[in-house]
């Protein structure tokens, strides 16, 4: 595939900020981790991940493990020892093959599951967003922490916001002159920046910046225990359902020939290697997702080139601004960002349409209930368990 610069990349290079921004700046203001070296591992692995696989590929935080660890409020070691666990499990699902084994018993109605359920819960996420209720924003005190103005009376501004920025998406949706996702977020800083978010730039140091290795020590042996037990368990079996098979299922649908190299084995390397470097650097544990890539999709990305758009923003802003980079993207207002994870999680959750059968339908509800209700680790268990048990009732209408 050629790769293009165009108005459409630049757009869907930006389509999934809404769920890497929220849970990054959690991340680096909660748990301490550093600005520089997370920014700086999200980008390095767009441009390496994107020049090798040669199509858009999607980076994003692990969301139990982030999800967890901002609720809990835990410190930086744990969340690295976390990281360097969940690389070395990927790492042995990928080099040995284990990972295909996996893939064989995971039928196309889990996988439509997932990615139903993941939709649906970007989609319930950027409502929250827009409302000023999601957990970043509840933590912060205000629908707006870093805008001079969080409020108009009872109504949020993030509302307004949102309102406004999802009328401008939608008129422009299918536009190639002006790309719905480029101007949401061009604008979309604009406005925050008139409304008091230039505020955060006060405390920026421009500079030369390269990240510590290992900032905050290597993690202690009670911090492999509780991340194992409390974080990296709960999230293998998301990573697996949804950054490797149902990421790969997308990749193979979007892209068809030209995502031969997007297999599950790949995957699981380059989310390893990925997070051995993020934390070496104190950054986040990071992944691929079949959200993130609908995000990318939905808003214009066709080729890698928006995977070197973005990756090379992010190293730049990592380098350029050192610890103040995350105080950079305080100028998007969590209603954009709001507006963005309901678009990426509407295209999402769009792919079911392909299932017929009444017994891959209830699967997927099913499915989709258990997440919504427990998580999605515990809904992709069931659904694989159903769907083999139909088969061997031979109920398969």
């Amino acid at each position: 595939m050629r790769m293009r610069f165009d108005r459409m990349e630049w757009a869907g290079s930006l389509g999934d900020l809404g769920t890497l921004l929220p849970l990054s700046f959690a991340l680096i203001m909660i748990n301490g981790l550093s600005a520089t070296g997370l920014f700086l591992s999200v980008g390095l692995m767009y441009v390496i991940g994107g020049l090798y696989y040669g199509i858009p590929i999607a980076v994003q935080p692990m969301k139990v493990v982030s999800a967890y660890a901002v609720g809990m409020a835990l410190s930086a070691q744990v969340v690295t020892a976390s990281g360097m666990l969940l690389a070395v499990l990927l790492l042995v699902l990928g080099a040995t093959g284990l990972v295909d084994f996996v893939a064989r018993v995971v039928p196309r109605a889990v996988v439509r599951g997932v990615q139903l359920s993941t939709g649906v819960l970007l989609l319930s996420k950027g409502v929250r967003m827009v409302i000023g209720t999601s957990p970043f924003q509840t933590m912060q005190g205000a629908a707006e922490p870093f805008l001079a103005i969080s409020s108009i009376g009872p109504v949020p501004m993030s509302l307004i916001f949102g309102l406004g920025f999802a009328v401008v998406a939608l008129l422009l949706l299918n536009s190639k002159r002006y790309p719905a996702g480029l101007v949401v977020v061009g604008f979309g800083a604009v406005a925050g920046a008139l409304f008091g978010a230039w505020r955060e730039l006060g405390g920026v140091d421009l500079g030369f910046h390269l990240p510590e290795i290992l900032p905050f020590g290597f993690p202690t042996g009670a911090d492999f225990s509780f991340a194992l037990f409390a974080l990296v368990l709960p999230q293998v079996s998301m990573t697996v359902g949804n950054a490797v098979i149902a990421y790969r299922d997308l990749s193979n649908e979007y892209f068809g020939k030209e995502s031969l190299k997007v297999t599950d084995r790949a995957v699981c390397i380059s989310m390893g290697l990925a997070n051995v470097f993020s934390a070496l650097v104190g950054g986040m544990p990071m992944c691929h997702g079949a959200g993130g890539l609908a995000a990318h999709y939905r808003f214009g990305a066709r080729t890698n080139g928006a995977n070197l758009i973005i990756g090379a923003a992010f190293i730049v802003l990592a380098i350029l601004f050192g610890p103040g980079s995350v105080n950079a993207l305080h100028l998007l207002p969590m209603g954009v960002l709001g507006v963005l994870l309901i678009f990426s999680g509407i295209q999402l959750a769009l792919t079911v349409r392909d299932m017929r059968a009444r017994t891959d339908l209830f699967i997927i509800v099913v499915m989709l209930g258990i997440t919504l209700t427990a998580n999605l680790a515990w809904a992709f268990g069931v659904g694989i368990a159903l769907w083999h048990l139909f088969r061997k009732l031979n109920l398969t209408a």
